[in-house]
C-alpha cells in the first residue's frame, strides 16, 4: 500500500501506512496514550479546581461545549455536558499530535520532557486563552485573574504539559531499544 506523508507547518511528522513502523510501535499509539492521559488528568484538574470554587460539574462540562454552543448549552442538559467531554479530549489530542508533529523535527524537546512539558502546557494555555476561546462562541470573557491564572498555568503544565512530553519521551525511548 502507498504511505501516506503528513505535514504539519512544513514538519513532515509521519509516513502513515496500515503497518507498523520498523521499531513494531504504530505511529499513533503515543498520540492515543499522551492525548487520553493529558484529557483525564486535565478534566480531573478542572472539576476538582472549579468545584472548589463552588461549580458543579454539568456546568463545568458545559462550559466546554458552549465554545461551539453559545449560552444554549448550559440549556441541553446531559447531551451538552457529554459534548463537552467529547471536545475536551479532541483538544486534549489535539495537543498531543501537535507536540508528536513538532518532536519528529526538534527531537531534542525529548531529551528533557520535565523542562518542555511544563513549557508546552504554558504555549498549550495560552493558545487557548488568546486564540480559542476569543474565537469561539462562549458566553463569558476571558479573565486573567491573578488565582485563576497561576491554577491554568500549573494545571496545564503538570496536567497537559508534561505528562504529553512524558509519553512522546518513553516511546521514543521503547523505539531506540528496538532498533539497537
Amino acid at each position: 500500500m502507498e504511505s501516506l506523508r503528513i505535514h504539519f507547518f512544513g514538519f513532515e511528522a509521519a509516513r502513515m501506512t496500515n503497518q507498523k513502523n520498523r521499531d513494531g510501535i504504530p505511529w499513533y499509539r503515543p498520540i492515543l496514550w499522551a492525548g487520553w492521559i493529558a484529557g483525564v488528568l486535565d478534566l480531573t484538574a478542572a472539576l476538582v479546581t472549579n468545584m472548589y470554587r463552588g461549580a458543579k460539574p454539568m456546568r463545568i462540562v458545559q462550559s466546554i461545549s458552549s465554545g461551539l454552543l453559545g449560552a444554549s448549552a448550559y440549556e441541553g442538559g446531559y447531551p451538552t455536558a457529554a459534548l463537552g467531554v467529547l471536545l475536551h479530549f479532541v483538544i486534549a489530542f489535539g495537543a498531543a499530535v501537535v507536540f508528536y508533529f513538532i518532536t519528529r523535527k526538534l527531537r531534542f524537546l525529548l531529551d528533557h520532557p520535565f523542562i518542555w512539558g511544563p513549557l508546552y502546557g504554558i504555549a498549550v494555555y495560552f493558545f487557548m486563552n488568546l486564540v480559542v476561546l476569543p474565537l469561539s462562541a462562549v458566553p463569558f470573557r476571558v479573565s486573567f485573574r491573578r488565582d485563576l491564572l497561576i491554577t491554568g498555568l500549573i494545571v496545564h503544565m503538570l496536567c497537559v504539559g508534561l505528562p504529553i512530553a512524558l509519553v512522546m519521551r518513553i516511546f521514543r525511548t521503547r523505539r531506540e531499544r528496538a532498533l539497537s
